[in-house]
């Protein structure tokens, strides 16, 4: 058999001669030149779903493979493969490779060529498409098929019969594994001259496997080796088998070292000079172009490679050195591209390049390695002509008599993800001034201002105890400083939790959707507070701005519901009104509601509970779009036109895995295809790019002074725009350590929390995993019921729901679901004529009930020590609530003291009588000595005491239904009905009248 390499010339000379029918191609611009008549029937109706499709060349035809036969290539054989990629804009993203065995013959090796060329002709033009050689294939090639490829001998030519494994004796063989992130396999010849210091070897007997590990190989390429250790074993021994490690330089005294060398024959020194061949690619080289001409490529002059010089009537070369693109005009024929192929073929021979790639792309969807060879290339626009030309494709089947399926799409997915994060967590918030930060109560943490730094911890439950996320927010107008200073305060917290909480680093204007549920009701107020702010408006001689209450504000409201709505403070202009939205304009204490007519009923309402924030106590003049006052455009100033459209935010694409590499302040990057969890390794740092956010991830053996650096990596990673996405440099930036992955970026891969609580290196974990599989953690730890001063949640004993506070007073506990406004005012309401009462309440979220186990109080490691060590964080000392919740002295403490953070109590104190069942009877004894039973079995109790600012309440409530425990006659004394009545009401009006009365 000839080698690919000299098959090619002989094959594309005699098939791309062939004078081809007459055809009259369309030569307008943009439309492709191609007839269809050229274009295998085989090919019809491929690409239109997710996934792979592979065609193996027999008698110069190209002939399905069935999908059990998908990963299994011989040496004498080439193939087409075809990979179509669903992506979330409802399109398909195709790459077609041709691999060519180093045995196959010169027809067959041409054959895929030219073959490759009408597949990509019949997907519209659309696809990349790679020259894959035995042994030297592509990276996103093997991704396909992980861990490896291990062709076998034979060929359908040579009328070898593609036959399984020999059961009946297994033959020994010894294989060669390359490559830290892709791993390349190749079989060598069953000799210690094979072996060297620098690869991993493979030795595969009947009964064991061994794996050699070259004392130069490093830990992440040994890890690897051990993913195709463990395809050896399923598929050559059913799963049954030993497995051994041997280390390069362990002699006799190792048991299976002794085993392993004994089977070459005992031990004696490898060469210091590998004897496997070099692994690398061809020198790279200044990138150079050349114009294809009737099949001849000739160099074109340029100091600078720019867009202008590719002409969509012509073929180029673009030769980088290591690989070699056929770039295609779209207005080309058939024949001019199979002709730059075979230019590439022959330009790639007679420079003696075997290693080089060729990679074949259509105008218009070039890869973004192409693209960054030219200087400043065009932002790449929506591939819309693909469809097009596709649908064309499809058309001209049809007339010739194929029946050739129409063009599909892969089904859009959701516009907008659903936040993975669990909205009823702790949450603590700090103003950065200066240097410092201070700590806001729960009344000002969800009020911001676009001058000034925040810092926000939450701890919330997660799927394997609490979890934390740490972040700053830098407001449009922040300074440098206190930006810096946020950072910096932010980096110290996180090592006090020893770096088991999450970091993200948040701009204004572009939140991640994980933060806004997060604060629920979200104010952001023009100007600023921050002594940062007011220095640089002092010294800069520019109007300070910060909003006032007396004065004339306007705000746009958004958000997706009464957990996840924000009023943002606009320029007070006409132009600053937008169709789709509603806002809140006041000045004073007048106050108007101003409703797009393409606004929802839902906007309409979240601008009505705003108001209750922004503007409390007051009644608001509803004005509908079109109907407005003229004392609402005086306000404005001049009436203009203003836009109708949504405001986008970055939508969430189809994320991509790099490797990262980083030193002297050098940030290099290398993509992985198709990446799994067992592509992140503990010894390096990895990026997930999904444009609307970038997480950094890193491992736990990550050198600490790279450790420090994972933000600053990932702020260089925005600033390449490896992409080539125009990404702004203020993308949200996550920051997380393995072992504290949470829901929001596992999503992205289908994880193993039992994978990731492994302990050692990579190769010492998936050794483990070889040998003894992936055992589920017996011990997983229980999320912990806690009680803080800022939490929502609680444990209740004898409730069947979660009660959202413990605690007695408003001051001290922030209801999640609830706005701080709302709680104020529910806390000081004094006239219950002076509410706003046609303003609906926030609608409280009750959580499902847990199970209980005896070991649900235990918290887990994790869990106690963020718990142990966020106490010891800054914060203004406080009294600590006692551990029985009655009324004590502390609940008349004025509101700055009462609403400080308190330490998390242990969930045995914050429940007695669980711990203490003889305690119960006693405290029912004492309570029904005092108080009547109402009328369903429930304890009554006086208005009074049932009051949010009762100086003396009750204690054993359900707080979210203080009304029950009303005896019927004041039930119907202060809400004007009977208990049935107030029943049959829907949720909002209950909520409206419990809030009147300060029982909400």
């Amino acid at each position: 058999m000839a080698a690919p390499g000299s098959a090619i010339k002989h094959t594309f000379s005699s098939l791309v001669k062939q004078k081809p029918p007459k055809t009259s191609p369309t030569k307008s611009r943009g439309t492709m030149a191609v007839s269809m008549r050229e274009v295998d029937s085989v090919f019809q109706g491929v690409g239109q779903k997710d996934g792979l499709e592979i065609w193996r060349i027999e008698k110069l035809q190209a002939v399905p493979v069935p999908k059990e036969s998908y990963g299994k290539f011989f040496t004498g054989d080439s193939y087409i493969i075809l990979k179509s990629t669903a992506l979330k804009n409802g399109s398909f993203r195709h790459d077609i490779h041709y691999w060519l065995g180093k045995d196959t013959s010169q027809d067959e090796a041409g054959t895929a060529a030219i073959k490759t060329v009408e597949l990509d002709a019949a997907l519209g033009g659309r696809a990349v498409q790679y020259r894959e050689v035995q042994g030297n294939e592509t990276e996103k090639f093997l991704s396909y098929f992980k861990p490896c490829i291990i062709p076998e001998e034979g060929g359908v030519a040579s009328g070898f019969r593609h036959t399984e494994v020999n059961e009946r004796e297994h033959k020994t063989r010894l294989f060669v594994c390359r490559g830290k992130h892709t791993v390349h396999v190749k079989e060598v010849p069953f000799a210690r001259s094979s072996l060297n210091h620098d690869d991993i070897f493979i030795l595969d007997t009947k009964s064991k496997i061994f794996q050699f590990n070259g004392s130069n190989s490093s830990i992440q390429e040994r890890a690897k080796a051990l993913e195709v250790v463990q395809y050896l074993k399923d598929t050559n021994h059913d799963g049954k088998c030993e497995v051994a490690a041997v280390e390069d330089g362990k002699l006799m005294a190792d048991v299976d070292a002794g085993e392993f060398w004994a089977l070459f024959g005992g031990f004696a020194p490898l060469p210091r000079k590998p004897f496997s061949e070099l692994n690398g690619k061809d020198s790279a080289s200044t990138s150079k172009l050349l114009c294809v001409n009737k099949g001849q490529a000739a160099p074109i002059d340029c100091e600078i490679l720019t867009r202008e010089l590719l002409d969509s009537t012509k073929c180029y070369l673009l030769d980088c050195g290591s690989e070699i693109y056929a770039w295609m005009g779209r207005e080309t024929t058939l024949e001019e591209r199979k002709r730059a192929g075979s230019a590439a073929e022959e330009f790639l021979r007679e420079g003696n390049r075997p290693r080089s790639h060729i990679i074949r792309l259509m105008e218009g969807f070039e890869t973004v390695i192409f693209r960054s060879k030219f200087d400043k290339w065009p932002k790449k626009a929506d591939a819309v002509v693909s469809d097009e030309s596709r649908g064309k494709v499809a058309a001209l089947l049809k007339r010739q008599g194929f029946n050739f399926k129409s063009p599909a799409k892969a089904a859009p997915v959701k516009q907008e993800p659903q936040p993975q994060i669990d909205c009823t967590g702790n949450l603590q918030v700090w103003r950065v001034n200066g240097s410092e930060k201070t700590f806001l109560s729960f009344s000002e943490q969800c009020k911001f201002y676009s001058g000034d730094c925040y810092i926000f911890q939450y701890t919330y439950p997660g799927e394997n105890g609490d979890e934390c996320l740490i972040g700053t927010w830098f407001g449009k107008k922040s300074v440098q400083e206190e930006r810096s200073a946020a950072t910096s305060l932010a980096d110290k917290m996180i090592e006090s939790l020893k770096f088991q909480a999450v970091l993200v680093r948040v701009y204004e204007g572009k939140e991640p959707i994980e933060f806004f549920p997060i604060f629920q009701n979200l104010v952001i107020y023009k100007g600023g507070t921050s002594t940062g702010y007011k220095k640089f408006v002092s010294e800069n001689g520019i109007e300070d701005d910060t909003y006032s209450e007396s004065g004339v504000a306007l705000f746009r409201v958004q958000g997706s519901g009464p957990e996840n709505m924000q009023a943002i403070q606009v320029d007070t202009a006409a132009t600053s009104l937008n169709s789709a939205y509603c806002y809140i304009l006041h000045d004073g204490d007048t106050v108007f509601t101003w409703v797009g007519n393409l606004s929802s009923s839902m906007d309409q309402e979240l601008a009505e509970r705003q108001l209750d924030v922004i503007k409390p106590n007051l009644q608001s003049r509803l004005l509908k779009e079109g109907s407005e006052y003229d004392q609402f455009w005086k306000l404005l100033g001049v009436k203009s036109e203003y836009s109708s459209q949504k405001i986008v935010r970055d939508q969430e694409s189809d994320p991509h895995l790099f490797a990262c590499t980083f030193s002297k302040g050098v940030l290099k990057v290398r993509e992985i295809f198709n990446f799994t969890q067992d592509d992140l390794m503990t010894e390096d740092i990895f990026i997930l790019d999904c444009h609307s956010c970038v997480f950094v991830w890193v491992g736990q053996r990550v050198d600490t002074k790279i450790r420090a650096q994972a933000l600053n990596i990932g702020e260089k990673f925005l600033e390449l725009d490896i992409l080539m996405e125009n990404v702004s440099r203020e993308t949200p930036l996550y920051v997380i350590t393995e072992g504290s992955e949470p829901q929001y970026f596992t999503r992205f891969f289908t994880w193993d929390f039992a994978k990731s609580a492994m302990h050692g290196n990579s190769f010492e974990r998936k050794l483990s995993i070889v040998k003894d599989g992936v055992k589920p953690r017996a011990d997983k730890p229980k999320r912990r019921p806690t009680t803080s001063a800022h939490t929502g949640r609680s444990s209740v004993p004898d409730k069947s729901q979660r009660s959202r506070s413990m605690s007695f007073s408003p001051d001290r506990v922030r209801v999640r679901g609830r706005s701080p406004a709302f709680n104020a005012l529910a806390a000081n309401f004094e006239n219950p004529n002076a509410r706003n009462l046609s303003t609906p309440p926030p609608v409280v979220r009750k959580q499902l009930p847990k199970p209980v186990s005896p070991e649900s109080s235990k918290p887990p490691p994790r869990t106690a020590s963020i718990a142990a060590i966020s106490a010891s964080f800054e914060r203004p000392k406080a009294t600590l609530i006692p551990k029985s919740i009655k009324a004590s002295p502390d609940a008349n403490k004025p509101q700055t003291e009462a609403s400080k953070p308190k330490p998390e109590t242990n969930a045995k104190e914050s429940n007695p009588t669980k711990d203490n069942p003889a305690a119960t009877p006693t405290v029912q004894e004492d309570v029904k000595e005092s108080q009547a039973e109402g009328e369903e079995g429930l304890l009554a109790y006086p208005y009074d005491r049932l009051r949010t600012s009762s100086t003396n309440p009750a204690t054993d409530i359900d707080v979210t239904k203080r009304e029950i425990y009303l005896s019927s006659t004041e039930f119907r004394e202060r809400f004007g009905m009977t208990k049935e009545a107030f029943a049959k009401l829907p949720k909002w009006k209950q909520n409206r009248l419990k809030i009147a009365l300060q029982l909400f």
